[in-house]
C-alpha cells in the first residue's frame, strides 16, 4: 500500500500542461522552458522553494484548467503506484473577480474526482488555509472546506511560509470551522520554526497531523509530547533537502523519528520543483535512511489509519495490507 499524504497540487502541474494552456491563461512562455522554469535548480530555503511553486498559479485562474490540473496529478499518482492520494491546495490564492471561492472548490473536487474515475484510486482534498492571508480571508476558506466535506474535500490544513509567519493564534477560529464540520486537521509546522510549533498547532488547533515537523528532531520535549499524544508526522525527505529543513538528505530525521516510536508517513510535498514523485521518497527511505522492510510496513500500517478518508475506505485499505502482507 502506497498512500500519499501529503502532496500540494501547485506543485504537481506538468511542465507540458503549462506549455499547452500558457496561451490561454495569458502567460508568456519562459525562454527556457517550463521545465526549467518550475523545477528548484539545488537546495535552499522555504521562501525561495515557495516562490517556484508560486510560478504555477497563473494557470490555476479557471475552473477548466483547475479540473485538468488535478486530474492529471491523480493520474500521476496512480501511473507512479500511489494507492491514494491526499492533494492540499489554497483555493483563496485563486480567487479573482468573476472565480467565487465556491467555483474554485468545485473545480478541484470535479478534477479529482474524474481523475479517480479514470484511474480506480481513491483521492481527496485537504484545504489549506494560508499564513499570508488574513484572519477573514482564511475563515472564509474554512467555511467553504465544510461545504464541500464530503464532496471531494477531506481535510483542512494551514501552509505557507513559516519563516515569516509564525504566529499560530490567528489561525484558530479557521481551524474550529473545519473542527466542528468533522474534516481531518493537519499542520504544516517545525519545518522552518522550533520544533515547539509542532506541539502547540496540536494544542491550538486540534490536529491529529503535522506536515514536515522536521525540527521536532532538534527537541526531546517537544518530540516525545507529540509522540505521546499520538500525532502522526508527515514526512518529504527531499522537499525537506530542497527547502534548507536539513543539510543533506540522507540526514533527514524520519529514521530518528521511527527509533524514537514517532509514528510517520510519507509525501512528495511538491513533486515537479524537486524531481521526486512518492516513489521515490519510498527508496530514499530505503536507500539512504536505512529503512527495512518492517519499517515500510509500519509506515504503510500507520498511513492507512491516519488518512483522511471515510471508514469504509479505511476497511479496504487495511484488507488490501493485509493481503499484500500475506
Amino acid at each position: 500500500m502506497k498512500l500519499n499524504l501529503h502532496s500540494h497540487l501547485e506543485g504537481r502541474l506538468r511542465p507540458s500542461t503549462a506549455a499547452a494552456l500558457a496561451a490561454e491563461a495569458g502567460v508568456v512562455p519562459p525562454e527556457a522552458g517550463w521545465e526549467q522554469a518550475l523545477q528548484l535548480d539545488g537546495p535552499s530555503n522555504l521562501t525561495v522553494y515557495l516562490a517556484k511553486v508560486a510560478a504555477t498559479y497563473p494557470f490555476f485562474r479557471s475552473p477548466q484548467h483547475i479540473a485538468r490540473i488535478a486530474c492529471e496529478a491523480v493520474e500521476d499518482a496512480a501511473a507512479d503506484g500511489t494507492d491514494y492520494l491526499e492533494l492540499r491546495f489554497g483555493p483563496a490564492t485563486h480567487v479573482h473577480m468573476g472565480f467565487d471561492m465556491d467555483s474554485v472548490m468545485a473545480a478541484v473536487c470535479d478534477g479529482i474526482a474524474e481523475g479517480s474515475r479514470r484511474t480506480g484510486i481513491p483521492s481527496g482534498v485537504v484545504i489549506a488555509a494560508l499564513r499570508h492571508h488574513d484572519e477573514e480571508t482564511n475563515i472564509d476558506v474554512a467555511r467553504a472546506a465544510t461545504r464541500y466535506a464530503g464532496r471531494g474535500v477531506v481535510g483542512f490544513d494551514l501552509a505557507g511560509d513559516e519563516g515569516l509567519f509564525n504566529d499560530l493564534a490567528q489561525y484558530e477560529k479557521p481551524f474550529a470551522i473545519a473542527r466542528a464540520a468533522g474534516l481531518g486537521l493537519t499542520c504544516h509546522a517545525a519545518e522552518a520554526a522550533p520544533g515547539s510549533a509542532a506541539r502547540e498547532a496540536v494544542e491550538r488547533f486540534g490536529v491529529s497531523r503535522i506536515g514536515h515537523g522536521t525540527h521536532l528532531a532538534d527537541d526531546t520535549d517537544a518530540l516525545r509530547w507529540v509522540r505521546d499524544h499520538g500525532v502522526v508526522v508527515e514526512c518529504c525527505p527531499t522537499s525537506n533537502w530542497y527547502t534548507g529543513a536539513i543539510t543533506r538528505r540522507d540526514e533527514h530525521p524520519a529514521r530518528y523519528f521511527r527509533e524514537q516510536n514517532l509514528q510517520i508517513v510519507l509525501g512528495d510535498d511538491n513533486p515537479v520543483q524537486t524531481k521526486s514523485l512518492l516513489s521515490n521518497e519510498r527508496r530514499v527511505l530505503a536507500d539512504e535512511l536505512g529503512f527495512k522492510e518492517h519499517d515500510l510496513d509500519e509506515l504503510d500500517y500507520v498511513s492507512v489509519h491516519a488518512a483522511f478518508v471515510e471508514d469504509g475506505t479505511r476497511q479496504l485499505f487495511v484488507a488490501q495490507l493485509n493481503h499484500s502482507r500475506n
